[in-house]
């Protein structure tokens, strides 16, 4: 498996001086948000990695390699490219085997991570289940690949176009522990609050790094859900974010968007109907969760 891996030269230098390493997914730049501001704040939350301590190791599938670390040349073509495919377990064989440019997904970065032996990743918000799930059974693979795949993943908790309820439920059956950080509230990405509570409020990053690491001495397998809410200042009102919500959801519906389309669409629609407010607060919680990642890694590498 390790003559798919193609380490950039900071990583690998990294890797060799055992420095902490946080692995950052390349969705949230080829689908998430529209260039330039992608781009940016790639960079950006790069260099936030960087000044807490930690090497960023930003993933993404580029002629048959899984890439650990992009330069800038890579982030602007993932940034710009139409053709960049959605990556998630089931497609990751078939974008490497046919060299096509692919962008990871929280599930397949868990992979790739695992693979290239970083702890800690670093994304805006995880998949779950979505509303209806009971008739359609669209659950979102970064469910099962949390249950089985030893990966600390540092989000701001579920985006609200999900079934936030059902989206823990399923993590409990699966024995994967959610975590806050500052507060006893689950997130909901855009706001602080859910309606719904963590597992565990664990503040420090020593304490978090104590957790996992006792957690996977045990044996007992899977990632952790470490939910950082928005900073407040950058949040959006809840109730402003669940009625544009909801009418964005049904607009998908009346569109006939479903699968791995229907979060970018939402995302893009909620972008339009907050004028770009929610860009902005996309932004702000993906730098806070950069921060804190980085914190854990350098905390996990002190205790390993």
């Amino acid at each position: 498996m390790q003559s798919f891996l193609l380490f950039s030269p900071e990583v690998m230098a990294a890797r060799n001086a055992g420095l902490p390493v946080v692995a950052l997914e390349s969705t949230i730049i080829s689908h998430g948000m529209p260039y330039p501001q992608n781009v940016q704040t790639a960079r950006e939350v790069e260099q936030i990695i960087r000044d807490a301590g930690a090497v960023p190791a930003t993933i993404a599938i580029i002629d048959g390699k899984i890439c650990v670390g992009l330069n800038d040349e890579q982030l602007e073509r993932l940034g710009t490219a139409q053709d960049a495919i959605k990556v998630s377990r089931r497609d990751l064989a078939y974008v490497l085997s046919q060299n096509l440019l692919g962008a990871t997904t929280v599930a397949a970065t868990m992979i790739c991570a695992e693979l290239a032996g970083i702890e800690v990743f670093v994304t805006g918000g995880i998949g779950g289940v979505h509303r209806g799930a009971e008739t359609s059974f669209d659950i979102s693979a970064d469910l099962q690949e949390l249950a089985g795949t030893n990966v600390a993943v540092v989000c701001a908790g579920v985006k609200s176009i999900l079934d936030i309820g059902l989206t823990l439920e399923y993590l409990e059956t699966q024995g994967v522990p959610v975590v806050s950080v500052g507060q006893p509230g689950f997130p909901a990405f855009f706001t602080r609050e859910s309606g719904f509570k963590a597992d565990f409020q664990l503040d420090a990053p020593e304490d978090q790094a104590a957790f996992i690491r006792t957690k996977w001495q045990l044996g007992l397998d899977g990632g952790v859900v470490v939910s950082n809410p928005v900073p407040a200042e950058s949040a959006m009102p809840k109730e402003e974010i669940d009625r544009i919500t909801e009418q964005a959801l049904k607009e998908a519906a009346a569109q006939g968007v479903t699968g791995k389309a229907v979060t970018p669409f939402l995302l893009a629609r909620i972008k339009e109907l907050t004028e770009g407010r929610s860009l902005v607060t996309n932004i702000a919680l993906v730098k806070h969760n950069a921060l804190v990642g980085a914190r854990l890694a350098v905390a996990l590498n002190g205790n390993a």
